[in-house]
Order: C-alpha cells, then sequence, then structure tokens
C-alpha cells in the first residue's frame, strides 16, 4: 500500500473551513456542515470497477487527495478520525438503517455513525447518509424536536434502543407524523467491526449500493441527488417558494461524467456504469 500522508489542515482545506479549529460545538457544528457540503455521499467506486477497504489512509487518499466521497463507513470514519485529531473525544456507533424503499431495518453495523461527548453532553455526528440527513449534530440529551431549518427530527429512545426520526421535507408541526430513519445503540465499536457489512453493501441484492449508482451533496439551498439516470434536485423552502420543491432530471449515460464533475466535483478515474435495480428487500429479523 501507498504511504499517504493524513494531515489536519489539508483535510480542513478540503471541506473549506478555514476558521480556528478548536474543540467547542461551535465548530463542530461548523465541520459537520462543511464536510456535509464539500464530500459527496456517494457509492461510484463500486460501479467504476472498484471495491471499498477500511482503511483510513486510502480513504484519505480518496476524500482529501482525490476530492472523492464516500458512503457511511468512508465518510464517518474518515470524519472520525479528523474530530479525534481536532480534540472531541469520539465514540464510533453501530446504526441500522431503515430502507424506504422496503421499510426494513438492515442487519446490524449497517450503518457507521458518531458520538461526540463535549462538556458532558453527547452529540450525534453523520455526515455520511445522504438525501434525509440532519445538517448540525443532533443532541443525545434532548428526547424532543430538534428543528434544522424546515425540517424536524428528534432522537427516540426505548429500551435502550435510540431511533433517529424525523417529519420529511415537509412542515408538519409538532403533530406530524415521525418516519424513523435508523436505530443505534450507545456501545462503543472499532472501525474493524464494520468490515463485514462494508463487504455486504458492495455485493448483496439486498443493499441500495449495491443495486444503485449514487451521489448526493448538500447545497445552500437545498440537495442534489444523482442516482442511475437521474438527476434529483430538492430546493429547500425560501421567501420566494414558500415550499420544498422538487424537480427531476433524465440524464443519457454520456451526460452523467459531466454532471457529477460540474455538480458534485467528481471526477471518476474509471468508467461508471449507471445502475437503478430494484432492491431485495432482506429477511425481516432485524
Amino acid at each position: 500500500m501507498t504511504c499517504v500522508e493524513m494531515d489536519v489542515e489539508n483535510y480542513l482545506r478540503r471541506i473549506g473551513y478555514v476558521a480556528p479549529a478548536m474543540p467547542t460545538l461551535d465548530v463542530l457544528r461548523s465541520v459537520h456542515v462543511s464536510h456535509l457540503m464539500s464530500v459527496p455521499f456517494e457509492n461510484l467506486t463500486l460501479h467504476s470497477g472498484g471495491q471499498v477497504r477500511l482503511d483510513l489512509p486510502l480513504l484519505y487518499d480518496k476524500i482529501v487527495n482525490q476530492r472523492r466521497g464516500g458512503f457511511c463507513f468512508e465518510n464517518n470514519s474518515l470524519f472520525s478520525w479528523l474530530l479525534s485529531r481536532l480534540g472531541f473525544q469520539v465514540t464510533l456507533l453501530s446504526g441500522q438503517v431503515r430502507n424506504s424503499i422496503t421499510g426494513r431495518y438492515g442487519p446490524p453495523f449497517d450503518h457507521l455513525i458518531s458520538m461526540v461527548t463535549l462538556e458532558g453532553r453527547r452529540w450525534l455526528c453523520d455526515v455520511g447518509y445522504g438525501s434525509s440527513g440532519f445538517t448540525f449534530p443532533i443532541s443525545l440529551e434532548v428526547s424532543g424536536t430538534q428543528r434544522q431549518g424546515h425540517r424536524e427530527y428528534r432522537v427516540r429512545n426505548d429500551q435502550g434502543m435510540c431511533f433517529l426520526e424525523w417529519q420529511g421535507e415537509e412542515d408538519t408541526g409538532a403533530g406530524g407524523d415521525w418516519t424513523e430513519l435508523y436505530k443505534f445503540t450507545l456501545e462503543p465499536r472499532r472501525l474493524e467491526d464494520f468490515v463485514e457489512m462494508c463487504q455486504y453493501h458492495q455485493t448483496s441484492p439486498s443493499s441500495i449500493f449495491f443495486c444503485k449508482s449514487l451521489c448526493s451533496i448538500l447545497k445552500p439551498e437545498g440537495r442534489l441527488n444523482y442516482i442511475g439516470r437521474k438527476l434529483n434536485t430538492i430546493t429547500f423552502p425560501s421567501e420566494v417558494t414558500g415550499a420544498v420543491v422538487k424537480t427531476t432530471e433524465e440524464l443519457e449515460d454520456e451526460q452523467i461524467p459531466a454532471v457529477l464533475a460540474e455538480h458534485f466535483g467528481v471526477v471518476l478515474n474509471s468508467p461508471l456504469k449507471p445502475k437503478d435495480e430494484a432492491i431485495t428487500p432482506p429477511p425481516p429479523i432485524y
């Protein structure tokens, strides 16, 4: 393996963070949103002839030097390394995502997230979830609604299992319906614990990452989502629109590389094979 120098300052420049980086809540919030707006949530390595390995120097080279993104195991593990180097107390956690298409939870270690403990308070961090993910760290000390822009989130605890929930893109108020995004426990984990599930997501027809080529990034005005041969744009409410606006553009195969480069900053070393296949529901045992 080629030796890769992992430099904190280069990482901060990669995500466009230029302020002093001390282990404070303001800095945690700032680097979290900076990461989301600079590093795409994407699985394009799998669909361009490559394979993901959970090796931090390799992930650093991909995300910082090659200016790519990754899925949860990549983005969140490397972000956790950055936070640790900045002086934060970081704990890796295991989550299980509720698939919005199949309605079922994935297996344990399905999702890698991190918890930061700061001045006695715990914060959930996740820069590797995608379109419905939160922008700023979520407090694990609060059971009620946590509002971020037009979105509402909450963490519900049920017999030691935590459930991250949201109310969707529409602002339905305190009485609106809640939808589970993923569940997790606060048991500390190691990066090695996720190796098997990282391989699962690259090979299983029950994984969205195997079945669909995708790339998603947060923008100041909303979010862009590429999937298969479509580019979906979500524009957040403003004084002009007053509501969430969603549009979809159909793409030809030859258009996709330019779309990825222009809108996501992603340039692949090998040709992409666009994919958007149906997901096989996993066994309902999780």
